[in-house]
């Protein structure tokens, strides 16, 4: 393997859902499996769905804790999001635009897997924003944060 890959372990309350929301769902790639876990690839990147007995607190709102992935263009963004809606997938947020008019402009779109799990997909007008645009000190909405 010559690139970095990002890791990400998760927890999960059924693993078959799991396996069906981001596998059939979103096309991951399924890795190995085991009773207590399942590997995915989504983007290139390893996810580890690790399954807890505990339910998952299911937020209210976007904070504290979501993941996804910053697509490279916006047709790779569209493909996502037009799949989700084929394969019924549950939309925490409906697609739309953030900051339009801004160097930070994105689309965006989140979703929720069977465990409460929070997944954001994004495209930015600008590549510049992903790390940099520092003249814009937004990160996120400030009206969706809760103190806890």
């Amino acid at each position: 393997m010559s690139h970095t890959i990002f890791h990400l372990s998760f927890p999960v309350t059924n693993l078959d859902a799991t396996k069906q929301f981001y596998v059939n769902g979103l096309g991951c790639t399924l890795g190995r499996e085991s009773h207590v876990a399942l590997t995915l690839e989504l983007g290139g990147h390893q996810l580890v769905a690790q399954l807890c007995k505990d339910l998952v607190q299911q937020q209210q709102g976007i904070y504290p804790r979501h993941f996804g992935l910053v697509l490279d263009s916006e047709a790779a963004w569209q493909h996502i999001r037009d799949r989700a809606k084929a394969h019924g997938l549950k939309f925490f947020r409906e697609p739309y635009r953030r900051y339009s008019g801004k160097r930070i402009e994105h689309q965006t779109f989140f979703l929720e897997d069977p465990s409460h799990n929070i997944l954001e997909f994004k495209h930015y007008t600008y590549e510049s924003a992903i790390f940099g645009e520092h003249d814009h000190a937004t990160i996120g909405d400030d009206q969706e944060r809760r103190s806890p």
